[in-house]
């Protein structure tokens, strides 16, 4: 049935999703089809203030108004509406960071976002106080940091929140979080969807002798799960959202949520032994868990669905920016040659080369480490290609050996997963940049994961297209609708995707070079220490 976008918005039935990303703001708005039909965006960059990665209050509302305003201007071009209500609204941003108030509801030391790698101690210690895996980037580290350092502000915390918490309580009043967004500020219990009880006691014994005011449940954010409504749009919020003061208070909000929730939502990918992996300049992988992991791993994050649901993430720095930089040599080769490729067409020809190349890359070895890398302990990075004098040597080979590590330090991560706790995965959701030339770059995670692999369509939408879709659960669920079935039968019918299943040979050879790969990190390691 079609679905008259403009009544839609003109009545107020149309639904706003707002995501806050590293480098971009987005707004898309949805119709009754839970499809987008109109956007608006906003282009930010983070700023380096004191050795510290922040973004300023005035830079967070300034983005976002003028978001809104793109938004609306989109929606006046197409439909010839204005833009007065919704349905629901969801806000979103980057997870994790630090963002700490004082009773005056004044910021107490400039954000610190979760590119900051300044928590290290904080991250260690509280690994072992909890046994379980505490990344630096977690918004307990920077206050457990904060602590450790003897900053002055502690004392004065009366409540602390991520980015999309902080918007969400200054357009409704209410200090409330969406469960996703709140695994990355501390760990959350299964089985009560709410911060861990036990762990928030040992944090508070651990930091009694200082003498704080507070406990720790005392400053943390409501935690509430997909579905429920979280608070209204205020008066106050709708002026701070709309300057033309046309939006109208009292739409109702959905748990503001971070951008591995949002992500997970826009890939279908929130049931239990479902995964998504999002493949660009980083990589990262989320599995959706049916039951907890027998220990802590330092390389695997836990964080949950939008819905409470166990989630294992393995997140690397490094992915496709060395495939790249030999791309562009091949385009200087061509350029050289007053051959005029396009770009497109190079990707697309390389990277079909790779699938005729040797199962184990021939005997090649590359590694992609632009950055350090956790997964195997490098705090530096060195990209690197290294042969024996009788390793196949040719392009296929060479293409093939990129492609492979650009995955490499996710399979690492992965195998503690898949064989090491016997994960089991039905489906991957593959998107971003290494998907694009169809059948390549899903065929090369078919065979890291030796699970089917499928790409959609719709996951270029991204994170705002998922907190809309999160909105929208909220104001359109029927009763006992769970969010997996709302994603599957209301958004994604008849969109699965096209799906790859996992060759043996490939997978046998990804394995292979992955031997190769572990036993050569000494050489890396001479790279990162020689090569200052």
């Amino acid at each position: 049935m079609g679905f008259d976008a403009k009544t839609t918005i003109a009545e107020g039935r149309a639904v706003l999703g707002i995501e806050l990303g590293s480098t971009r703001i987005k707004a898309v708005v949805i119709g009754e089809d839970n499809k987008p039909i109109a956007s608006g965006s906003h282009d930010w960059e983070n700023q380096l203030v004191n050795g510290i990665w922040t973004y300023s209050l005035d830079a967070v509302w300034a983005g976002l108004q003028d978001c809104y305003s793109n938004m609306a201007a989109d929606v006046k071009e197409k439909y010839g509406v204005e833009v007065e209500s919704f349905a629901a609204i969801g806000f979103s941003a980057m997870m994790h960071g630090y963002m700490a108030f004082d009773k005056n509801d004044e910021l107490l030391v400039p954000f610190r976002t979760w590119r900051n790698t300044i928590t290290g101690e904080a991250s260690k210690e509280l690994f072992d106080l909890f046994n379980y895996n505490i990344p630096q980037r977690w918004s307990i580290s920077h206050l457990y940091q904060s602590i450790l350092n003897g900053e002055e502000h502690v004392k004065d915390v009366t409540f602390f929140t991520t980015l999309s918490g902080y918007i969400h309580w200054k357009l409704t009043g209410e200090k409330a979080i969406g469960v996703g967004d709140a695994s990355g500020m501390f760990p959350i219990d299964i089985e009560t969807k709410d911060f861990n009880k036990e762990m928030i006691r040992k944090f508070n014994e651990l930091v009694a002798p200082k003498g704080y005011p507070w406990k720790l449940e005392e400053l943390m954010p409501k935690v509430l799960v997909a579905g429920e409504t979280a608070g209204v749009l205020t008066e106050e919020g709708a002026k701070l959202l709309d300057v033309s003061g046309k939006l109208k208070a009292g739409i109702p909000l959905c748990p503001p949520e971070g951008d591995a929730g949002t992500g997970m939502a826009a890939t279908n990918s929130v049931a239990q032994r479902t995964g998504n992996v999002s493949a660009g300049t980083s990589v990262f992988a989320m599995i959706v868990l049916e039951k907890d992991l027998s220990k802590a791993y330092p390389e695997i994050d836990l964080v949950t669905t939008p819905s409470g649901d166990l989630v294992a993430m393995v997140h690397c720095n490094n992915c496709t920016s060395d495939l790249n930089a030999w791309v562009n040599i091949f385009k200087e080769f061509a350029d050289a040659f007053g051959v005029k490729a396009d770009m497109n067409e190079l990707f697309g020809t390389l990277y079909n080369k790779a699938l005729e190349g040797d199962k184990d890359c021939g005997g090649l070895l590359a590694y992609n480490y632009f950055s350090g890398e956790h997964i195997t302990g490098f705090e530096a990075g060195r990209p690197l290609f290294v042969r024996t004098p009788d390793s196949k040597f040719n392009l296929a080979n060479f293409i093939r050996v990129n492609l492979y590590t650009s995955l490499g330090a996710l399979k690492v991560g992965m195998d503690i997963l898949l064989k090491g706790e016997d994960v089991k995965v039905d489906k991957i959701m593959g998107h971003g940049g290494l998907f694009k030339t169809e059948g390549v770059g899903q065929s090369i995670l078919a065979a890291a994961m030796n699970s089917p692999v499928s790409v959609m369509k719709t996951a270029g939408e991204g994170g705002a297209w998922g907190i809309a879709l999160l909105a929208s659960y909220m104001a359109n669920k029927k009763e006992g609708e769970t969010l997996d079935a709302f994603l599957n039968d209301k958004v994604f019918a008849g969109d699965a995707g096209i799906e790859m299943a996992p060759d043996a040979a490939d997978v046998a050879g990804f394995d292979t070079f992955i031997e190769r790969y572990k036993a050569g990190l000494p050489i890396e390691r001479a790279a990162v220490d020689s090569l200052k």
